[in-house]
């Protein structure tokens, strides 16, 4: 899977992505990931990419060209138009439906504003979904940019080293993950579960379960609710 980040920083992108499991996806060719600097299709001697906004206000706008321009770019080279992501507090929250929908293509391309915005063209040429991670203000799209290709990373095949590893996280089933535990089965007078210990998986599962039930009713009753509905209606 090719992951395209269109951005004024992309030491920023390529330093935050080449650690850890999208590190270790990338060396083993699982994925690709490029950061492309918009600056590069700028016209102006100075490298500028941005302007005063037509009609007053605070701020500079990022120019529609340099970012249609860097766009085109990726267009060329992989023969078709990609689907564009631009990250933005004004876009559709992200959660694991949307990574799960994101992780079937082929190609991605992450588009990250910076100053007041970017020229409102640019966006209407080229942004197929606009996504947010959260309702916050921040510098720029780069930050969300790599919350979501990490995100939707660990659902490429073979990038997790344990496939049932994506299929019992958090989310994956639509409630929070299960509390867990490792050696020593005391720990400062704490004892692991004995059912954990019991060796019986349909016993454990069936903790599991309850216990992410539970988790998901205190912590994310929104989430408990939306699942007991769904299984509800199914049943």
């Amino acid at each position: 899977m090719n992951f395209y980040v269109l951005t004024l920083f992309p030491d920023m992108i390529m330093d935050g992505l080449r650690t850890s499991i999208t590190g270790r996806a990338m060396e083993a060719g699982l994925i690709h990931i490029e950061a492309v600097n918009i600056r590069d299709f700028t016209k102006d001697k100075h490298k500028h990419v941005d302007d005063y906004p037509y009609g007053g206000g605070a701020g500079m706008l990022m120019q529609a060209e340099p970012v249609y321009l860097s766009y085109e770019s990726i267009a060329e080279r992989i023969g078709r138009k990609p689907r564009v992501i631009f990250l933005t507090p004004q876009g559709k929250t992200f959660n694991q439906d949307m990574a799960k929908e994101f992780a079937l293509e082929e190609d991605l391309v992450f588009l990250c504003g910076h100053y007041e915005g970017i020229d409102e063209r640019a966006l209407e040429s080229i942004v197929t979904d606009y996504v947010s991670i959260g309702d916050y203000v921040l510098t720029g799209g780069e930050l969300p940019a790599m919350v979501v290709i990490d995100s939707v990373s660990r659902l490429v095949p073979g990038v997790l080293n344990n496939d049932e590893s994506a299929q019992t996280e958090s989310f994956s089933d639509g409630l929070l993950e299960y509390p867990q535990y490792t050696r020593p089965a005391n720990y400062k007078g704490m004892e692991v579960p004995e059912v954990l210990l019991s060796g019986h998986h349909g016993n454990i599962e069936k903790w599991r379960h309850e216990k992410s039930l539970e988790r998901t009713k205190k912590y994310r009753p929104d989430l408990y609710e939306k699942y007991m509905a769904e299984n509800n209606n199914n049943s």
